[in-house]
């Protein structure tokens, strides 16, 4: 079903369950597009990228990455801002790397959606 034929303000069924993941993840911890995938057990990494990229303005977007904590390019700033603001665990960048910018610290930082089981689905 493309974008065109939603009726009003419906979002797709799926694309709702990835941004309810997005919304569960806490300040200061992050999940890979693949964590979500694996999390919901339908789709993939690609997939909720999209959803993300679609829909994703109105949720903690910064929450959901790149499995190598590389900034969501042409948002580094904001996501910086929203990583320095609620403590996540960064890698500082060395002075090779292109920008300068740091990076996520996945080791770290990355969420196993451990609430899960607190009544969310």
């Amino acid at each position: 079903m493309s974008e065109e034929s939603l009726p009003g303000d419906a979002l797709p069924e799926y694309a709702e369950r990835v941004l309810e993941v997005a919304e569960l993840i806490p300040a200061g911890r992050v999940m890979t597009y693949g964590d979500v995938a694996e999390w919901l057990e339908e789709g993939g990494p690609r997939q909720v990228g999209r959803v993300m990229a679609l829909y994703g303005g109105a949720v903690p977007w910064w929450r959901v990455v790149r499995a190598d904590g590389v900034l969501l390019p042409g948002h580094e700033l904001e996501a910086l801002g929203h990583y320095r603001a609620e403590g996540t665990p960064l890698k500082e960048a060395s002075r090779a790397a292109e920008g300068h910018l740091p990076r996520v610290d996945m080791r770290r930082a990355r969420w196993d959606g451990g609430e899960r089981a607190e009544g969310h689905i």
